[in-house]
């Protein structure tokens, strides 16, 4: 890089082969490679570029190197993050030990860096992820305890010293502080900074003593919000977050007389339980009904007895230097471990997370049910509690097992990295080509891209799950997809290892011999005879369609051996004659052990696809192999560039969609052209 050019603020660089090596101090100079912010991109699931934008992160790499350099400047932001990373130090230090240490680091100090797979699956099943995010919930515990604790205080000052206004605007002022000072130890994130801003406006109404709306401090605190950070709605926490209080308000706010506290706490769930449906149903989640049952003893455990044990505790510690935070420690993992058993023995029960179904159908039923919540009728809020149920009831145990149809056939290759997996619709029929790659505790296609992406189409059943073979990159989502859909059938070039990986509870047949008709749809598949393992196993699919005399050919990971007895293979009449037009996958994603230059002359497509990961350090497609389908006249395209790769195919011939000129400008960035995906 050329020496005065400006570096983004904010970089994710990855430390590879550190070795257990740590930072030598936050004044560092580092060797990097850096790269434009890129992720996969499908039009439903997570799109890690939406996330580095709004996390602030304009560039991403590798180090390379690492040494001290103590000399170099450090500003309010380095200070600040050294600063929290030495407290992050002091807290594993005294509290490291307890059992429950991860769930003390997060509640604490905000970092949810030491919490495991298993902590995330619970939280998630029992609808408790908030509890461990420092937003709204623990800043206004902060709020209201200081604030009463400020009270109190002031009633030991001597009549006549402070005015009543005084005395409001000394309390202000501590709650402000504690506040803050509470943001900064949990790090300063984007919830923590929308839940301090939502004290800071609350709190000055409550200042001001004048007789006004609930909702005007709403109203307030969401436009500056917005004002501070145009780009929050992209976050769900957003839309929870605001969701939520509004909800609150909507059900509790100009009330003439306040409910019990248990009475509050009852009504406060299944209000929020039912509003949040609609917003959980717009961003494709379910509704864990575990979570009703979950947070009606984890909410005021932990506004009354963790939170103040873990203040206090730390405060001992600090206070002792040190000295107490054994017996803190002692008391922490108590409070926590009875909060973990209690969400534990509730994911037991093994209660399942229906889908939001329709956002209208959701958001009309959320709101009647809000309403009659919050009216005072006889009978109204049995009635309300009573339509949860039901409507509960019936998300969880009623799966319309008829998919959404389409109106034209449609080939969908999915962006999935390194790997392959195709989506292909006919009316309400659903086979599924690949299932993408997983890397335990680091990336699962499934659940990242498939299942949002299924779901959002209202596909509930998998009528043929056609894996190539057995590679990870082709067939590592299978067993997720087995416990999220209803899939009829299976069929593999390696069915029996596949098998074999699922203990012989699924069966898994051979690829198919004999060609399905599905409507207008031909599906015909190969695989050589004397293949039965690895790359060369790979079951090939060819899809035509006879009214726009179109074939896309499914290829899996072949070698140029394979494609030549493919082409030799006398009983094979796929090559009798040229389509109008002809779309391939390119064998192994583009290798240069595949796409030979008879192949390709063979079957001259009209559009090779490449399925390769991004700068992926197979070099995918090979520039031996681009060249050979260039010369055969064949227009390119890859996922690593595309996106997610739409196919249609209308009577007039098929028409594709690359998902990522439709995508928004962060993603989408200037610069991002062809060539640097590999593409000619």
């Amino acid at each position: 890089m050329p020496e005065g050019t400006r570096l983004p603020e904010t970089l994710r660089l990855a430390w590879y082969g550190r070795d257990g090596k740590d930072l030598p101090d936050h004044r560092l100079r580092l060797e990097v490679v850096l790269k434009r912010p890129h992720g996969n991109l499908n039009q439903s699931g997570f799109r890690y570029e939406d996330w580095l934008f709004r996390n602030g992160f304009r560039a991403t790499g590798s180090v390379k190197s690492v040494a001290p350099e103590p000399g170099l400047a450090c500003g309010w932001h380095c200070e600040y993050r050294a600063w929290h990373q030495s407290v992050a130090a002091v807290v594993e230090d005294w509290f490291g030990e307890a059992e429950q240490f991860p769930l003390i680091a997060s509640l604490l100090i905000g970092n949810r860096g030491h919490l495991e797979n298993a902590h995330w699956e619970t939280l998630k099943a029992t609808g408790t992820i908030h509890l461990v995010a420092i937003s709204g919930l623990h800043l206004g515990l902060v709020a209201v305890a200081v604030g009463l604790l400020g009270r109190r205080l002031l009633l030991l000052v001597p009549s006549g010293w402070v005015s009543v206004h005084q005395g409001r605007v000394a309390v202000f002022a501590l709650v402000m502080l504690c506040s803050l000072a509470y943001a900064l130890l949990a790090g300063f994130t984007v919830p923590t900074r929308r839940a301090l801003i939502m004290v800071v406006v609350g709190g000055g109404y409550l200042l001001m003593a004048r007789e006004a709306s609930a909702w005007q401090p709403f109203v307030a605190a969401l436009f500056l919000v917005l004002l501070l950070d145009p780009f929050a709605p992209l976050d769900q926490g957003f839309w929870l977050s605001f969701g939520a209080v509004a909800v609150l308000l909507l059900v509790f706010a100009g009330r003439v007389s306040a409910p019990g506290w248990l009475k509050g706490l009852v009504l406060a769930q299944f209000a929020v339980f039912a509003g949040l449906w609609p917003v959980l149903s717009h961003f494709g989640l379910g509704q864990p009904v575990a979570g009703l049952l979950a947070n009606l003893l984890a909410i005021p455990w932990v506004s009354l007895v963790v939170m103040p044990v873990l203040f206090v505790g730390a405060l001992l510690s600090v206070l002792s230097g040190g000295g107490l935070s054994g017996f803190a420690m002692v008391l922490m993992d108590g409070a926590l471990a009875l909060l973990w058993g209690w969400l534990e023995w509730v994911q037991v029960l093994d209660w399942p997370v229906p889908g939001g179904g329709k956002v209208a159908q959701s958001g009309l039923l959320a709101l009647v049910v809000v309403v009659m919540i919050r009216l005072p009728m006889p009978g109204f809020r049995p009635a309300a509690f009573a339509a949860i149920a039901l409507w509960s009831l019936a998300a969880l145990y009623h799966r319309d097992p008829v998919n959404s149809s389409v109106a034209v056939p449609e080939i969908r290759i999915l962006d999935v990295g390194q790997g392959l997996s195709v989506l292909i619709r006919v009316d309400d029929k659903v086979l599924l080509y690949d299932t993408g790659p997983e890397v335990k505790g680091v990336f699962s296609a499934a659940d990242s891209v498939l299942i949002p992406e299924l779901s959002a189409r209202g596909i509930r059943r998998i009528d043929h799950l056609v894996l190539s073979h057995a590679d990870n990159d082709h067939s590592g989502g299978l067993p997720v997809l087995l416990d999220t859909f209803d899939v009829v059938r299976i069929s593999s070039g390696e069915a029996g290892e596949l098998s074999g990986s699922l203990d012989g509870l699924r069966l898994v047949r051979d690829c198919p011999a004999v060609a399905e008709h599905w409507g207008g749809l031909e599906l015909a598949f190969w695989q050589a005879p004397d293949a039965r393992a690895g790359n060369d196993a790979s079951c090939v699919l060819r899809v035509s369609h006879g009214l726009s005399d179109t074939e896309i050919w499914l290829t899996g990971d072949i070698s140029d051996g394979v494609e030549a007895r493919m082409l030799a293979d006398p009983e094979l009449d796929w090559f009798n004659r040229q389509p109008a037009h002809r779309l391939v996958l390119a064998p192994h994603h583009g290798s240069k052990t595949s796409s030979s230059e008879s192949w390709v002359e063979t079957l001259r497509p009209d559009q090779v696809i490449y399925t390769a990961g991004y700068r992926h350090r197979f070099g995918h497609p090979h520039p031996e192999v681009t060249a050979r389908y260039r010369q055969a006249g064949a227009r390119a395209l890859n996922t690593a560039c595309s996106g997610q790769i739409a196919i249609t195919l209308p009577a007039t011939g098929p028409e594709i969609e690359e998902i990522r000129h439709s995508a928004p400008f962060w993603v989408a960035a200037p610069g991002l052209a062809r060539d640097q995906c590999n593409i000619p």
